[in-house]
């Protein structure tokens, strides 16, 4: 299985941004996908997560902003709107199959203030 995040960029506050994370190989539809973030001196966190079924949960501080969807097992998307300065991170999308984590290379987004 392999990830390749992209569509990351450079955005003025209060603007939008949309992720997408491309799945290849043998990947299972039943998945559940992720996108973390990683802003510079801080911790990885989970941003927000995707079932199968389509059912989705946020971290609160991205709460009515971005919207998480996928359009079948492949491709997973992550619609970023009203953007703030911390929101500046490099942005990750993951699976777990196997027992085995599975992460794109980051895509970086940054928030001009």
């Amino acid at each position: 299985v392999q990830l390749q995040a992209s569509g990351g960029g450079l955005v003025q506050a209060g603007g939008s941004l949309r992720l997408s994370c491309a799945a290849s190989g043998s990947i299972f539809s039943e998945n559940v996908m992720e996108w973390y973030r990683q802003a510079p001196g801080k911790q990885r966190e989970l941003v927000a997560i995707i079932s199968s079924g389509g059912t989705t949960n946020y971290t609160d501080s991205v709460k009515g902003r971005f919207t998480i969807s996928r359009d079948n097992a492949k491709n997973t998307y992550l619609q970023m709107n009203s953007l703030k300065f911390d929101d500046t991170a490099v942005y990750y999308c993951k699976t777990t199959q196997g027992r085995v984590d599975y992460w794109g290379q980051g895509t970086q987004v940054t928030v001009s203030s």
